[in-house]
């Protein structure tokens, strides 16, 4: 499942271009992925990131995604809020992006610290889809002090579900406005 040019491009994505240049996803949010994603992440079942990589990995176009990045490029996991990851005691963006990391033995930089999350919000699964975006508006920043580490280089966002986007869209923006000069997001689930 991909977000490209051309007659794969939604008609809401071709009338406003979304922050993302590609979005890969290796299954669809449906029952009995969405299941076991929910033990991943809120089960505390940190030993499934390695499996969900290799998921990934098989996905047509993601391993390329992997090998095209340089020393200089990035791999970043969605961050979550200081106060979430504090009540759910690990990021599942950050362990699947460290797997995807260690199995291409990718070049670039995993980096947890480069994106920042810099607002606690509702979780996005409470939210009906209008009120997604406006939820995230502001919630993610690059690091101030790192804004040069991303000038013209490609990223790599890794999270687990790619519902609306919004959460997606709304990180790769800041990305794009330190700028990043390609941004791909590899997302183990998609919602149809």
């Amino acid at each position: 499942m991909g977000l490209r040019a051309g007659p794969d491009l939604c008609a809401a994505c071709a009338r406003q271009r979304p922050p993302l240049d590609r979005a890969l996803a290796a299954v669809p949010y449906a029952y009995p992925w969405s299941t076991l994603i929910a033990s991943y992440k809120f089960g505390e079942q940190h030993g499934w990131a390695a499996f969900f990589a290799a998921l990934l990995l098989k996905t047509p176009g993601v391993l390329q995604v992997f090998a095209d990045l340089d020393v200089k490029d990035w791999v970043v996991p969605l961050p979550l809020s200081a106060e979430r990851l504090q009540t759910r005691g690990f990021n599942q963006a950050w362990e699947l992006a460290s797997a995807l990391a260690r199995q291409t033995q990718t070049r670039a930089n995993p980096d947890a610290q480069l994106l920042l999350r810099v607002k606690h919000t509702r979780p996005q699964s409470q939210l009906k889809r209008e009120a997604r975006l406006t939820n995230v508006k502001g919630a993610f920043q690059v690091d101030p002090l790192r804004v040069a580490e991303l000038e013209g280089r490609r990223v790599v966002l890794v999270d687990d579900v790619m519902t609306s986007g919004a959460s997606l869209f709304t990180a790769a923006q800041a990305l794009r406005e330190a700028g990043a000069a390609h941004i791909t997001a590899v997302v183990l689930a998609r919602t149809q």
